[in-house]
């Protein structure tokens, strides 16, 4: 009876059989050949009975009873066709209306894969190639390369060429056809999108944020804590348009010349240029960065900017001008002496409240400072602020002298009236009577005796001597100032 219990019986094997690939791809033709062959004989013969294949599945039992519903369907519609149909030229099929029948009993009509299909719907079709000649056809169905529809579906074909991040669709069942106008403006948008993408990307991995520094910058940092010349990072103190700073502590490095405070200021400038676009006027016409200058390589200036600043503070500790202590200088990170104590930055002298003899005294300290500046460093501060002054132990110190140029800048003497305008407007308003207006305070620091009853006049001079300088630089080609003064400019002491 086919529907009786199958009779078990177990055929012991050893493990070698078990694994044995060649012993598996036999049981599986033998499960093919025992299954498919009298499947399809079905559809021609008698029903399959208990006597020719196993019954025990119950699987096999309905795709048995399905293919000889399947048989007898085909033949009604064969039985049809004929019936009408009959003698006549003209005929019909109910070839659509058939069952066919999946052999493969894992498979699905949901869960068929069109990559394995003849035809892909997803994929465009080749367009056909035009023949080297141009052109194909005669008379009038001739058809050259420049036709509108075979030119429009070449360039739907080659929207595959773009990125993957630009989305072109998939235009399934569609003819279509794109103008050579509309593909250039859409292959132009795509590149534009691709190097937009690829620039932010750069920006993100390669680039300080507000309180972060990147890979490299990292790298640099570990070094220096590995050899010893820092004992740890504590972390951002100060954050600014081109730099961030963090205080660290000092170590002891064999290999240092020089006497690491135990404090010390890490001055990382940005690397991301959008605040030092039109700072370049500061560097490109130094003398002593002119020749390295060029906009093509970014991080360069950089590493210039900061190299000027390392030079700047220089020539000011040599001078004895208070101002931060160079310990190291490795490409954009500059260590510098910590002025503060116990992780405390010293306040700058726009957020402390003097009294008017500490205000009086500061300023005296930063006229003095000034004169040396300008004479001694041979240097004009170019951003001097009550921002860029600290109060600490009862004197001024100056920082964040990167921008510092020389007198014989093509701007330096406009620089310096900038920054004698500033100190000169600050003191006034704290109250120092003693406090002179920017064009007593211009001349009192370069030593120039420039006189004029209002200030475009006074600026209008200024810039005659700087083109004088100008000249005289192209004509002999010597870094040396030609401004005439009466002597060296009085030292004014409180």
């Amino acid at each position: 009876c086919p529907w009786g219990a199958p009779s078990t019986t177990s055929i012991s094997c050893s493990l070698a059989d078990v694994m044995s690939e060649q012993l598996a791809k036999e049981l599986q033709l033998e499960e093919e050949n025992a299954a498919f062959p009298e499947v399809v004989a079905a559809a021609e013969g008698p029903f399959i009975t208990g006597e020719n294949i196993d019954t025990s599945s119950d699987l096999m039992l309905a795709q048995m009873l399905q293919m000889e519903f399947d048989r007898e369907y085909d033949a009604q519609l064969r039985r049809e066709e004929k019936k009408i149909n009959g003698d006549s030229k003209v005929s019909i099929s109910f070839e659509n209306y058939r069952k066919v029948h999946p052999y493969d009993s894992d498979s699905s009509e949901d869960e068929v894969d069109w990559q394995d299909t003849r035809h892909d719907p997803y994929r465009a079709d080749k367009p056909s190639t035009t023949p080297r000649r141009g052109f194909i056809g005669k008379g009038k169905d001739i058809t050259t390369k420049h036709d509108e529809v075979v030119c429009g579906r070449k360039n739907t074909a080659r929207m595959e060429n773009f990125a993957p991040e630009f989305q072109v669709g998939d235009g399934i069942g569609m003819d279509l056809k794109l103008s050579n106008q509309v593909f250039n403006a859409l292959k132009q948008h795509a590149y534009s999108e691709e190097r937009r993408s690829a620039r932010l990307h750069e920006k993100k991995e390669h680039s300080t944020a507000e309180k972060a520094v990147d890979p490299k910058t990292r790298l640099l940092l570990y070094k220096m804590v590995n050899s010893g010349m820092l004992e740890t990072i504590t972390g951002c103190i100060s954050t600014g348009k081109e730099s961030v700073v963090f205080h660290a502590y000092g170590g002891n490095s064999a290999t240092e010349d020089k006497v690491i405070p135990p404090e010390c200021a890490i001055k990382v400038f940005k690397t991301t240029l959008n605040e030092f676009k039109n700072r370049d006027k500061y560097i490109k016409d130094d003398y002593r960065f002119k020749d390295r200058f060029s906009k093509l390589n970014p991080r360069k200036i950089i590493r210039m900017w900061a190299e000027k600043e390392m030079h700047n503070l220089t020539r000011m500790q040599n001078a004895g001008i208070p101002c931060p202590q160079v310990v190291t200088l490795k490409k954009h990170v500059l260590v510098m002496s910590f002025i503060g104590q116990d992780q405390v930055p010293a306040p700058k002298l726009k957020d402390v409240t003097l009294s008017s003899e500490d205000m009086k005294k500061a300023y005296y300290q930063i006229l003095n400072m000034m004169q040396q500046l300008y004479r001694e460093c041979n240097l004009v501060h170019a951003d001097l602020s009550e921002y860029n002054m600290l109060w600490h132990d009862g004197k001024v110190w100056l920082i964040d002298v990167s921008q510092s140029v020389e007198p014989t800048h093509p701007h330096g003497l406009q620089f310096l009236f900038r920054d004698c305008r500033n100190v000169s407007q600050f003191f006034q308003k704290g109250g120092v009577a003693e406090a002179l207006n920017e064009r007593e305070l211009f001349n009192a620091v370069s030593g120039l005796s420039i006189t004029a009853d209002n200030e475009v006049d006074f600026q209008a001079e200024i810039e005659a001597l700087e083109k004088i300088n100008e000249d005289h630089v192209q004509n002999h080609g010597k870094k040396l100032s030609t401004f005439s003064s009466d002597g060296d400019p009085p030292i004014y002491d409180e």
